[in-house]
């Protein structure tokens, strides 16, 4: 019977011991904690088209991903799928999957404004990124506050 106790108690810790979403008290207040929790980790983002844009085919992706990032880096954000992209903004909100955490990578805050059309996709934005720290990345894209895409990408350097 102790054995049968020991072995429940071990099952609820391990239940309940997964380690809790960091957000900073700026993040925007449409970013939900179970916007994470969804996020599939095997969807890498992978490299398409004749521009280097890596992210998710007909989706979202990015020119300059595949460059030093960690020290700054200017990324060319891609769109496809939106209706009457321009001016609408764009959230970029990046979760760090080693230490759980939430980060702006946006060097000038958490969201900037979409342009026209550019290199096939129906909306694109130019800006300078910086990533914290290395690692898997989770990179949440919002467009007028709703969840657009998710790019995963490891950032080594």
């Amino acid at each position: 019977m102790a054995f049968i106790m020991l072995g429940m108690c071990l099952i609820v810790v391990g239940c309940t011991n997964e380690q809790k979403v960091s957000m900073p008290e700026d993040v925007p207040d449409f970013v939900s904690v179970s916007d994470f929790e969804s996020i599939d980790w095997n969807q890498k983002a992978v490299k398409f088209g004749d521009r280097g844009i890596i992210g998710n085919e007909n989706k979202s992706g990015v020119i300059g991903a595949d460059m030093p990032s960690l020290n700054g880096q200017k990324w060319m954000w891609h769109l496809w799928g939106n209706d009457d992209p321009v001016g609408k903004e764009l959230t970029i909100v990046g979760f760090h999957k080693e230490t759980n955490s939430v980060h702006p990578i946006l060097m000038t805050g958490w969201s900037l404004q979409l342009g026209g059309e550019n290199n096939g996709a129906n909306a694109h934005a130019p800006s300078s990124v910086q990533i914290p720290e290395p690692g898997e990345w989770a990179i949440l894209l919002y467009v007028d506050e709703k969840l657009f895409d998710t790019l995963i990408y490891d950032i080594n350097e």
